[in-house]
This record gives structure tokens, C-alpha cells and sequence, in this order.
């Protein structure tokens, strides 16, 4: 093997790393199931089975394909797009996360074959679609709303009071009982508008009883 592919090689290891790491890192801040590190094998697994098809496998015969392992990448990242798509209640989550991993195979096939920019441009894109593009979403979200209290039978009724005149709809309440004599609620709800959520959240703290609140947005 020279100098001059052993430098190819190794820059689009590099790339893919880089490339996967950048999407990955937005899935982790989110607490997504498939994050950092996922992403980052999988444009590096796929960078790497593109090369091997290309430089490997390419060069025993004239007549050989590379694009039938590559071919493969794209169907097998469906079991572990699979993987990250949950059901909770009548909500399914994980769906942009599988996305995503798909997508970061197909720039790892890219860097691969030495389309840098389409890599580079498709992977600047994406991050953009999952930062700055789920404001434009239509529809409701789905969310977690935590709350701390000592009496939950009378809160419970004032909470779904709440939840009822903001027009939220409940999808699952869990009640976990602590040995300080703490109840935490745990209500799954959808939302559709973030200034609504806000204004939730703070008539949630102004209930009597209540110590604490807080919300995980998916």
C-alpha cells in the first residue's frame, strides 16, 4: 500500500469522524438513545465498507460493483434505526434519531467514495434540519412534566385542572412515591405551542403544594 493511499484513508476515516460526531452531538444534547458515539461508528463503519469496496474488493475484478456492499449499508442501518424508535403511550419516539443515523450512513458512504463536499454540505445540513427546523413542526409534541409533592390525591385534581385549561391533552400519569413522604408526578402530555408550555410550567409552580416542576421536552 503507498504513501498516497494510506493518506486518502486515513483523511476519510478522519472526515467521517468528524462528520458523524457533529450530528451525533446534537442527538446527545437531546438525550437521544443513539448519540455521540453511535453516530460516530456509524459513518465510520460506513466510510470504511465503501472504501473496502472500492479499493478492496474493486480492484479484483473489472467487473465487480462497488456499490453492492454500499448497497447493503442502507438496508442493514434500518435494524439499528429500529432500535431507537420507542412507543410510549399512544406517542412514538425516535423517529428523527433513526433518521438521523441514516442519514449519517449515507455521508459516511459518501466520504468513502471521496465526495467530500456532498458529505460535508449534506452533514451541515442536517444538523441544521434537527437545531433550527423542529420550530417549524406542525402539530403536538410530546413532553414529560415532573412535579414534586406531599399531597397527591388534592393535587392531582388541581394539576388536571391545569393541564384541562390549557388544552393539553394527557397521555400517561406515573406516580412514584419516596421515603421522605414526597410524591413525584410524572404526566406525559402534548403541547403545540412552546409559549404555551411556558405559561404551563408557571401556573404548575403557583399551585399550592407543589415544590418543584420541570419538563423534558422531546
Amino acid at each position: 500500500m503507498d504513501l498516497y493511499l494510506i493518506a486518502i484513508i486515513t483523511i476519510r476515516l478522519l472526515l467521517a469522524v468528524v462528520f458523524g460526531g457533529l450530528i451525533g452531538l446534537e442527538r446527545e444534547s437531546h438525550g437521544r438513545p443513539a448519540g455521540f458515539r453511535t453516530h460516530i461508528l456509524v459513518s465510520l463503519g460506513s466510510t470504511l465498507v465503501m472504501m473496502i469496496s472500492t479499493y478492496g474488493l474493486g480492484t479484483i475484478s473489472t467487473d465487480y460493483d462497488p456499490g453492492r456492499i454500499a448497497a447493503q449499508v442502507i438496508s442493514g442501518i434500518g435494524f439499528l434505526g429500529a432500535g431507537t424508535i420507542m412507543r410510549e403511550g399512544a406517542n412514538i419516539r425516535g423517529l428523527t434519531t433513526a433518521a438521523s443515523l441514516w442519514a449519517v450512513a449515507g455521508i459516511g458512504l459518501a466520504v468513502g467514495i471521496g465526495m467530500y463536499y456532498a458529505a460535508a454540505a449534506a452533514t451541515i445540513l442536517v444538523v441544521i434540519t434537527l437545531i433550527y427546523l423542529n420550530k417549524f413542526e406542525l402539530g403536538h409534541h410530546s413532553h414529560t412534566i415532573r412535579l414534586t409533592t406531599s399531597d397527591k390525591i388534592n393535587q392531582m385534581a388541581a394539576v388536571i385542572s391545569v393541564l384541562t385549561h390549557y388544552g393539553v391533552s394527557i397521555n400517561q400519569i406515573m406516580v412514584n412515591n419516596h421515603l421522605d413522604g414526597l410524591v413525584v408526578i410524572e404526566i406525559n402530555i402534548n403541547a403545540s405551542r412552546k409559549h404555551q408550555l411556558h405559561e404551563l410550567i408557571h401556573k404548575l409552580n403557583e399551585l399550592e403544594g407543589i415544590s418543584r416542576v420541570s419538563i423534558d421536552r422531546e
